[in-house]
């Protein structure tokens, strides 16, 4: 089949990261090719990238943070997303464009046309075929990201911003998919693990074997 790009995003705590390692596997239980990525840390550069964006402990400008996320990005389409779909896999991916449109125009205040421009510079024009926005309110979010933690999960830059931070990037979020409604779907992330998986294999299914019918490619 056609190579395929799906990309997963919503604010922190949302439960998307989970909800694309349980679509991989039953990708790959069909027999498909799937490949699983994230940004920031997709490739070797973005492992080093990830780990001082998201350091607690590290102070990072807004405009660098901005840059960085491009740096990234740029090095994560040409090195792995374009040649994984050039040979027809599923590439999905936690966090794309999308986020950097939400977390640093809403959340951190850069003018969209700044953002839109380094957005375009970063990805050549390389849009998701698909992209599955989860929703949850910033207060749920926040209490699964302290429950995560009490588990032993480290708590990051990103997720020590405050609560008006969180609810500026889900509104952009919102606004991304009013206004691409047939690229972005949106899943209410409120119920069980179970529930939200069977809506994105309602969404992600159908979408797959239209691709199958009438492959195309934006690479």
């Amino acid at each position: 089949m056609a190579g395929a790009f799906i990309t997963f995003e919503g604010i922190d705590g949302c439960g998307k990261s989970t909800q694309l390692r349980m679509l991989a596997s039953k990708l790959r239980l069909q027999g498909k090719e799937v490949v699983v990525t994230r940004e920031p840390g997709g490739t070797r550069l973005g492992v080093r990238l990830r780990e001082a964006l998201l350091d607690i402990e590290v102070q990072v400008d807004p405009l660098a943070e901005l840059l960085l996320y491009a740096a990234d990005r740029a090095q994560h389409v040409r090195t792995l997303i374009q040649p994984a779909l050039k040979t027809g896999h599923i590439v999905l991916s936690d966090r794309y464009a999308d986020a950097t449109i939400a977390y640093q125009g809403a959340g951190r205040g850069f003018a969209p046309l700044l953002v839109a421009e380094v957005v375009a510079l970063a990805t050549g024009g390389l849009k998701p075929d698909l992209t599955l926005l989860f929703d949850l309110p910033v207060a749920e979010c926040r209490t699964r990201a302290q429950r995560r933690q009490r588990d032993g999960a480290t708590l990051d830059r990103i997720d020590a911003e405050d609560i008006d931070f969180h609810a500026r990037v889900r509104e952009a979020y919102l606004q991304i998919a009013a206004a691409e409604p047939e690229r972005v779907r949106v899943i209410d992330a409120a119920g069980s693990v179970e529930e939200t998986h069977a809506r994105v294999s309602e969404i992600v299914m159908p979408f797959l074997e239209s691709k199958v019918q009438s492959p195309k490619s934006k690479v």
